[in-house]
Parts: C-alpha cells; structure tokens; sequence
C-alpha cells in the first residue's frame, strides 16, 4: 500500500512518465470519464476514485495539514460551502468516505497522528477532510473580487443589496457600525462592506444577515474596534510574524506571516504555552489585521483588500494547528472578502505536489489569486507583484522595518542579469565633497559584487570603495556611502558569470550635495 501511495504520489506530480512506466491495474470506466468537468482529466479522477487513495490520504495528512495551516495562518479560505466551486458527485463521496472511514489495522504510518485524533474531538476528522477539499479549490476570501461599483451588479446581486440594506435597517435596534462605517446609511462606504458579505454567502441574503449579525455581536464583545491601540506584550514578533510593511503595486497594502520562529520550542511555550497564552496571541493576530483594514479605502473602484505573503520556511506543522484553527473560525467568520491575493514563498516539495494534483480543480481565475514561489525565487515572484523598495530585505527587497516610520521609500530602478552576464551601474555627476549613498540587491544573488569611484580627472586613480567578493544568496541588500574628494562617477558592479541562472535585482542611490561654508 506503501508503494503504491507513493506511485499515486508520484504520478500526480509527474503525470506522464509515471503514469506510463508504473501503471496501475485499474480502468477508468468510460461514463465516470465522461461524468468528469472538462478541466479536469480522467488521469486525476482516477487518482481520486482509486481505492488506495484512503491509503494514500492518511499517509501524507501531515503534508495536507501543513497546506491547511499555511492557508489558514495566513488569512484563510472562505468555508468550501460557500465556494463557487463544486466538487463532482463522485469526488465529494469518495473524500467523505476517506473522512469516515476508520484507521486500518496495524497502525497508520504516523502513529502518533493516529493519537491526537483519538484523542481529538469527533471534529477532527471533518476538519482534516475540510482542510483538502479547501487546499484542492485555494479559495480566497476575495474570489470574487470586484470593484463594487453598484452599476455593475446583475439585477439579481442589486436585488438582494437593497433587500440586505433594507432587513438591516429593520433588524438593527441600535446603531451597527463597522471601522467607523455606518453600516445603515447610504454612503459608499457602506455599501462596500455589506457587498463583501453577500459576496462570501453568494448573494444569499438570509446567510448574508446572519453572518454580518454575528460579526456585529463579535466585535462588539472582542473589542475589535480598540484592539488597534492595544499592547499586547508582542513587541518581539513585530516585523517578525505577521506585520504590514508596505503596498503592492497596485496600492494593496502587504501583509506578511512567517511562523519559522515558532520551530524553536522555547518561543512556542512563550506565546502558546498555555489557553491564555493563546488567548492573546489571537488577539494580537486580529491587531495585525485590523492595522491592514484600516489602510483601505472601502470605496467603490479602490483598495479594498489586502494581499497575504505566507513564508513556508521552517512553518512548525503540528504544533500550531490548535492556533491555526482558532484563526481559521476567527477570520472566515468575520472578514469576508479581505484577500486580494495570496503569495506563498519557499514553499517546501509537498506543496508543490498537492497544488500539481488538485490545481486541475481550479478555474483560470481562481489559479491567478494564488502564487507559489519556491526558496531561491522568492525576490523574482514578489517583485512581478511588489516592488522593490516595499519588499523586505529578508526576501531579496530593499525595505528594512526602521524605514516604516520614515518618509515614503524612495523608488529603485529594477533590472535583470542573465547568466553569464556582468552589469555595471554607472552613477555619474558626483561633485567633489558629496555623498552617495546607495542600496543594492540580487534577488538569490550567488555572484560576485564591486563598488568602485572613478574621477573625472586625467591620471587620478580608482578608488576601491567596495573589493569584489562573491554575495551569498542568504545575505541582504547593500547599503553603503561615500564622500567623494573629487568629481567622479559611482561603478557598481555585478558579476553573474559563473551561472546560467537569470536573477532580478533593484538598485537605488541618493547624491547629498556638500554644504558649501
């Protein structure tokens, strides 16, 4: 069973040559192949409809429950109820089933998996299948992201606005506001939020007032409004696990999660060790968001959402799954259609796999809300979405959490080095007794680097600002100056030469003239 979970494994992320030289003795029958959508192939029903996919299920749901957590810590799918996306009959009952079904004898291969489920609520299991059938249709809250303008709605969407703006008004005994938006008046603002509601319950407007009902209770009892002001002991993980810095290129502001610090066990009982502990870390999750909500515009044709950055390195599993699932209620409960995109980086093998196996689920549209960037391409992924000056040092930007409370980041001018290419940047016009100060970076950059002044002037000689050395891929962006004793120019080298790889990069540079007495 082993073997062949590992061949299913195998084929749906290389389906070819696996399907060819390690067939399976099975036979899609030709009504269920003709039963299937049409995006989907026959291949990827019968690695569904296979009877060892049980098997092959419960031997890699630790890798399915480290997808779910990424998706949930990171700002969380909308419940699968509610998606446009339908499983086929036939898919919905053979994963249900898999859920159902009790563990065979002997033990699974995790056995210690076998006995937090035991020892679980009967939830877990549900929870365990609910979580694949989101990782297969990588819904985002902002799936139908749109621009909320009112004239654009089908008759039908414009129908069950009024009608929601019009049960509201009758059910609501005391003013209903939400980030300081008067939910009951007619402004645009209003407007907004209430579509991002029907939207999350498909304009179905019963669900749509129940779900903005409890919303309303909830921040009222969390103290949602005031949260932002709060300090909630977590000056460490600013900037660290989940912060806003700053916007996409399209004015969405960014938020990031990285949940790597929490590998170490001693950090992991410093934030989760006991319920309280937890308590406040949630509190403290809800704070980042609301930090992001309040750079919106909730305007029709604005920002309305904000985009999810999710690093996979070093994301504990397990031991967050009891906070990932208190986050995954929390947020889909109550922020509705706030995710523009989500982009995840260094992203580990298994992930790439389940995305290869389910993406066949997925629309065009739905595939373009989602990104997924493995280690060593972090920087040319984020900066098709970000750009250089807004991305953090730490992923190949140039943006460093000291330069949030200052002036706007100044622009950097981006290019690309093919392999085998060297690029020199020349900045010319430096006066004598002026200053350059400039940032640089290589996105993964493994390759040789120089800073050197040249003057103007016949028979002076260059001056070595910076000797050659070879950059590391771990290592940040350059930031470095120079008070120039004559007229000259800047050279900022650097060298892909000894690799074939095509890298992006970013430079930016700040001439202060000298104070003249």
């Amino acid at each position: 069973a082993t073997f062949r979970a590992i061949q299913i494994l195998l084929t749906a992320h290389f389906p070819f040559p696996f399907f060819f030289f390690f067939p399976l003795p099975f036979v899609l029958p030709h009504a269920q192949a003709q039963a299937f959508p049409s995006p989907l192939s026959p291949f990827h029903f019968f690695l569904l409809s296979h009877p060892l996919f049980p098997s092959f299920f419960r031997l890699h749901q630790h890798h399915i429950s480290s997808l779910s957590l990424s998706l949930s810590l990171s700002n969380l799918p909308s419940p699968i109820s509610n998606s446009p996306l339908r499983f086929s009959p036939q898919i919905r009952t053979k994963m249900e089933a898999v859920a159902a079904a009790p563990s065979p004898s002997p033990q699974p291969h995790f056995p210690h998996d076998a006995a937090a489920a035991a020892a679980s609520p009967k939830p877990y299991k549900k929870s365990l299948v609910t979580s694949l059938m989101e990782a297969a249709t990588l819904r985002t809250p902002s799936f139908k992201e749109d621009n909320y303008l009112v004239s654009n709605l089908k008759p039908s969407d414009k129908k069950a606005l009024q009608e929601l703006q019009d049960k509201l008004s009758a059910a609501a005994g005391a003013p209903c506001s939400m980030w300081g938006i008067d939910l009951l008046s007619s402004d645009d603002k209003a407007t907004v939020i209430l579509l991002k509601f029907l939207r999350a319950r498909d304009f179905k407007v019963p669900e749509s007032l129940s779900m903005l009902e409890k919303c309303l209770a909830w921040r009222k009892e969390f103290g949602a409004d005031s949260v932002v002001e709060e300090d909630l002991g977590f000056k460490q993980l600013e900037g660290v696990v989940a912060y806003m810095q700053g916007f996409d290129r399209e004015g969405h502001p960014v938020c990031y999660n990285a949940y790597g610090v929490f590998k170490d066990k001693e950090m992991y009982e410093k934030v989760f060790g006991d319920e309280e502990k937890l308590q406040r870390f949630l509190r403290w999750r809800v704070q980042v968001l609301e930090r992001g909500i309040h750079l919106l515009h909730f305007k029709p044709g604005g920002v309305n959402s904000i985009i999810q950055v999710t690093d996979m390195k070093d994301m504990p599993k397990r031991e967050l799954r009891v906070a990932s699932n208190h986050i995954l209620s929390l947020f889909q409960d109550n922020y509705p259609e706030m995710v523009a995109r989500k982009i995840f980086i260094n992203v580990p093998w298994y992930f790439s796999v389940l995305y290869s196996m389910f993406s066949p689920f997925l629309t065009q549209r739905t595939k373009s809300k989602f990104v997924i960037s493995k280690e060593g391409n972090v920087a040319e992924t984020l900066y098709k979405f970000i750009r250089p000056e807004d991305v953090p040092v730490q992923y190949g930007g140039l943006s460093r959490s000291g330069d949030l409370h200052n002036d706007p980041p100044k622009p950097a001018s981006e290019f690309a080095i093919k392999g085998g290419e060297k690029v020199n940047i020349q900045i010319e016009g430096i006066e004598a007794g002026a200053t350059i100060t400039w940032d640089i970076v290589v996105g993964g950059w493994e390759l040789e680097y120089s800073a050197e002044f040249v003057p103007n002037a016949e028979g002076s000689y260059t001056i070595a600002v910076e000797k050659q050395r070879k950059v590391n891929a771990s290592e940040e962006a350059i930031h470095n100056s120079y008070t120039a004793r004559e007229a000259g120019k800047m050279v900022l080298s650097v060298d892909n030469s000894a690799s074939r790889r095509r890298k992006v990069a970013a430079y930016r540079y700040f001439v202060r003239k000298s104070a003249m007495v």
